[in-house]
């Protein structure tokens, strides 16, 4: 399926370019949340007119993702967990969990979809994590794991 990109994504493109990609992600993902339209030469003709503006528009975003990038970027956030006999945690700690100690604590909105987890976070410990805050600036978070003390 040809789609022409409506914004700069990593490993994809960058505005106004006409790239082939499986259905499925066409589709359900880059047409969905409006970051391709089909390609056809009606919609690329479109692109290349808005092509000035939606350049603006990626500009602000790195702006945006910048500002977010300096607040977070190294920065260490803490888990207090339940544990199991063997340091292991009784649940791993997801994306949407991670997204929310980031927006309790620096009042940033992540969406849990930025967030990748390059392995699951389900034993006590240290863990780096990468967040995708626009196509050209990644972030680096510090995960630490700790035993929650029991109530008693």
């Amino acid at each position: 399926m040809e789609v022409v990109l409506l914004e700069n994504i990593k490993n994809l493109g960058v505005i106004g370019d006409v790239v082939n990609v499986k259905r499925g992600h066409g589709r359900n993902f880059l047409i969905k949340y409006g970051k391709a339209l089909k390609a056809s030469k009606i919609n690329i003709d479109f692109v290349n007119k808005k092509k000035a503006e939606l350049n603006e528009k990626n500009v602000t975003l790195k702006k945006n993702a910048k500002k977010i990038y300096d607040l977070i970027n190294k920065k260490t956030y803490k888990f207090a967990k339940r544990t199991k006999d063997n340091d292991e945690l009784y649940g791993s700690i997801k994306p949407k969990e991670i997204s929310k100690s980031i927006e309790n604590s620096d009042k940033v909105e992540i969406k849990p979809s930025q967030i990748d987890l390059s392995k699951e976070i389900n034993k006590i410990g240290f863990y780096d994590v990468k967040i995708n805050l626009h196509a050209e600036i990644l972030a680096t978070i510090h995960i630490e794991v700790v035993k929650e003390e029991e109530k008693k």
